[in-house]
Parts: C-alpha cells; sequence; structure tokens
C-alpha cells in the first residue's frame, strides 16, 4: 500500500481462521473481536494489557519500504508559444504539477520558479519523488500560470500524462498540446491550444527518502503558535461574542487537531511547545510569544493534543487583547529550540504551526527570521484563519521560486513556509492538513541533503 504522511491511514489487523477440510476456503470463521488490533501506518505503538488480551497469541508485523518508492524523477521542462496575459509585459509562467487523491480532488506536488515576461520559458530541474507519485502509470496534471500577486493565477493551459508519458516525451523530443477546459452549456469540453509543453530532460535516481530517516528513529517535533490580537478580547465580552468570532475560535481548534492528529505520530514524547503572540497575559506587558500554558520562563510544553486545547482555553480567559501582529519573535524562539538541538546532535526536525486572523506588520522581521531558520532543520506552516487580506503570506510562502531575502540582502538556503487560508479549502475535497503537509517531506528531506545527513542506522525492532 501507498504511505501518505499528510493522512492518518488507520490499520486494522484481524486473524481468521479457515478451516479447508470441512468448510472449504471460501468459509472463515473470524476470532473473537478482541483479538483485532487497530493501528496506523506511521506507528507501530506498544499496547496495553487491557487491548492485547494475555494468551491469545502474538501477532508480529513487518512492514519495508519497496524499492521503486526511493526513485526520485529530475525533470526539465519548457513550453513554447504560451498566451500572453498581461498588458504591458509579458507573462510571468510557472508550472505546477498534481496528483488526483482518492476522493477525485487534485494536490499539488511540485511547483517550478516563475520565468518573468516569458512566452517560451524553460524552467529549472524539478524533482519528483515516486513515492509522491504513486507509480509511473498514475496520471499527473501539468498546470501552466500566469502568476499574479494576489494569488488568483491565470490558467495558460494544461496537459494530462503520467511519469512514463513524460519520460517518452522526453526521448521523442516532441511537444505535448496544451489545452484548457471549456464549457458548452453544462457540457465541459477541452480546447486545444497551439501552446506545447516539452519534456528537455529526464533521469531516474536512487536517494534516501522520508520513511529511510524515520525508521531511523529522526522525530519530527511539533509546535504551534496562535494569534491573540484579535481573537482573546471577544472571547472575554461574552455577551457581545458574534458569529464571526466563534467561527474563527472554532477554526483554530480545527486547525490544530487536523495537524496535530498527523504530526503527533512523529513526536516521540508528545510533549509539544505552545505559545500565544499579540496579547497581554494577566498583570503582565504585552507579548509577542508567551508560553500558552501560564508558565513563565523556558516551559512552554504541554502534554498532547488536547493539553493544546486545555491551554488555549485557558489562555483565552487570561489574556486581553493587544497588538501588533508580529511573527518575527515566535519564529525565533522555534528556530533557537532547533539550533538547539542541532548543538546537541540531536536526530530532530522541528515543525511550527502558526495560526492568525490578521495582516502581520513586521515583514521584513519576520522575512529576516525565516532566512536565517532556512539552515535549521524547521519548517513553518501558516493558516489564516477569518476574512483579512493574507497577500503578504504569499510572500512568506515564495511559491512564486523566488527565494526569501533578508534585509542584509542574504538569501534563504530553502523554502521553509507553507501558507494555506482555511476559507480557500473550507468544504473543499482537500483538507487543511493535506494542503498544509503535502510540502513538508520535502523541506525536509531538502534539508538533510543540503547538510549531507544521512538516515541513522535501522533501529532494532521492539
Amino acid at each position: 500500500m501507498s504511505y501518505c504522511f499528510e493522512t492518518v491511514q488507520t490499520l486494522v489487523f484481524r486473524v481468521y481462521d479457515v478451516d479447508t477440510q470441512f468448510h472449504g476456503p471460501e468459509v472463515k470463521i473470524v476470532t473473537d473481536p478482541k483479538r483485532s488490533w487497530t493501528t496506523d501506518l506511521a506507528t507501530i505503538a506498544d499496547s496495553t494489557e487491557s487491548t492485547r488480551p494475555k494468551k491469545l497469541g502474538q501477532l508480529t508485523v513487518h512492514a519495508e519500504e519497496e524499492l521503486i518508492s526511493k526513485i526520485t524523477a529530475e525533470l526539465t521542462f519548457r513550453c513554447s508559444d504560451l498566451e500572453n496575459k498581461d498588458f504591458f509585459s509579458k507573462s510571468d509562467c510557472f508550472l505546477v504539477i498534481s496528483k488526483k487523491l482518492e476522493s477525485g480532488a487534485t494536490i499539488p506536488i511540485c511547483k517550478t520558479e516563475v520565468l518573468k515576461d516569458n512566452l517560451n520559458p524553460q524552467w529549472k530541474p524539478i524533482s519528483l519523488k515516486m513515492s509522491q507519485v504513486g507509480n509511473k502509470d498514475i496520471p499527473l496534471f501539468i498546470e501552466c500560470f500566469n502568476f499574479n500577486s494576489n494569488g488568483k493565477h491565470d490558467l495558460l493551459g494544461k496537459a494530462q500524462k503520467s511519469l512514463a508519458e513524460l519520460e517518452k516525451l522526453s526521448i521523442s523530443k516532441k511537444g505535448e498540446n496544451l489545452f484548457v477546459p471549456m464549457y458548452i452549456g453544462k457540457d465541459q469540453q477541452s480546447k486545444v491550444l497551439k501552446s506545447q509543453l516539452f519534456v528537455e530532460e529526464f533521469t531516474e535516481s536512487v536517494h534516501h527518502t522520508f520513511l529511510d530517516y524515520l525508521l531511523g528513529g529522526c522525530e519530527m517535533n511539533f509546535m504551534v503558535a496562535i494569534d491573540f490580537t484579535g481573537i482573546s478580547y471577544h472571547m472575554l465580552q461574552m455577551e457581545i461574542l458574534d458569529c464571526q468570532t466563534r467561527y474563527i475560535t472554532l477554526t483554530i481548534l480545527d486547525a490544530i487537531q487536523e495537524v496535530g492528529d498527523v504530526l503527533q505520530f512523529y513526536d516521540h514524547d508528545k510533549e509539544f511547545p505552545a505559545w500565544g503572540f499579540g496579547g497581554r497575559p494577566i498583570d503582565g506587558p504585552i507579548s509577542h510569544c508567551f508560553n500558552l500554558n501560564g508558565s513563565s520562563g523556558n516551559k512552554p510544553t504541554v502534554s498532547g493534543i488536547q493539553g493544546i486545547m486545555q491551554a488555549y482555553g485557558q489562555a483565552l480567559s487570561n489574556v486581553s487583547l493587544a497588538g501588533p501582529t508580529l511573527f518575527g519573535p515566535v519564529i525565533t524562539c522555534a528556530a533557537t529550540m532547533a539550533k538547539q538541538s542541532v548543538a546537541a546532535n540531536e536526530h530532530k526536525y522541528f515543525v511550527l504551526l502558526i495560526i492568525t486572523d490578521g495582516v502581520i506588520t513586521d515583514q521584513q522581521e519576520t522575512i529576516d527570521a525565516l532566512v536565517m531558520a532556512s539552515d535549521l532543520p524547521l519548517s513553518v506552516l501558516i493558516v489564516g484563519v477569518g476574512g483579512a487580506d493574507f497577500k503578504e503570506m504569499e510572500i512568506l510562502d515564495a511559491d512564486n521560486g523566488e527565494k526569501l531575502h533578508s534585509s542584509t540582502g542574504r538569501a534563504a538556503s530553502r523554502d521553509i513556509v507553507q501558507f494555506v487560508p482555511f476559507r480557500d479549502v473550507q468544504g473543499g475535497d482537500i483538507s487543511v492538513v493535506q494542503s498544509l503537509l503535502a510540502e513538508l517531506p520535502s523541506q525536509f528531506l531538502t534539508y538533510m541533503r543540503n547538510n549531507d545527513i544521512p538516515p541513522k542506522t535501522k533501529l532494532p525492532t521492539i
């Protein structure tokens, strides 16, 4: 079966007794339901005596990653004769490669950089891991867009090809005509364009995978930071609590639950640092990074996802409205933990979830913090809730292919940010957690390879 990092894959193991002598192979008598064992694909946890009764036998599960999942395909794309969507210049083009989920929805797995003022672009090579794709025969959607700073990019054309078909395109040196969907009445049809997609280079190589590092004992430490600049005030004034405030608060809880439900399996002790920012704790000054559990000093951790929820609920009664919205301090705090982990030679990677309902006012300071953090084992996930203008977040995400630059001119060594406006995915086929976590394994592997960190020796099976 395919391993999917961004979802919790539940497995149920049952033991059957087949008596072929009397009943035939098609008749199966299931054992007592108490002998069933439910676990998840991410981890095989120890069971307590109450969940695994004594003297009923032992079940050993051996999981092994197939070699094909370690294969990475590197492709160099170019397009010709793209449509010009800009008035005073040519289109700013980039590609998005997506795969189809079982639900029928598509989710992006890779993007190229943006090439400005170019109707015949050739992008830098991109890498597609077989573990992301599934296998070489699964159809992929390659979409070409004209970049717009407001996030509403213009579709210039698309193609549907598997990796095997893209490899054949590379060998033949022929182009594939792009198409755009169009509707005639209620019927959807495709309009074939003169624009073409070419695969200039196609190579395959074997690399260490995300699972190699997990099997070697590497953990992912989950951290969360919650915006208190405009939420807590209304929560304290229950008599004026409105629907919008209830919506934002519930959205925050949903985001913590969804992301935490996945990442908690990769954190061995499940002790999560949790901060608030932009609020004024009781009898204290305005703070842009305070411990959500109410403690002082360097003790921000809470136990489990439920611990985060409880700490947030208590903070709503103890923290009052303040501002402005600053990301720099919490990113710096998370980066400090990651730096200390590196110094201690720990095999860890940190994931900071920031949930905000406002627009940041320290953009350059935040960029400076992100550039510094790009050299550390850290990724930053940002969820925007409410109806604010999150244009600045698109810049932090760097999905246009342009690296972030600090105020001193230093470029980020890699992209570590993934931003998702909750309103854009709410009610859709793709969940918030899928949108946020889809790029995380790639960010993780980029850090490991940039720093020449191999997986450790596989730990003995417990």
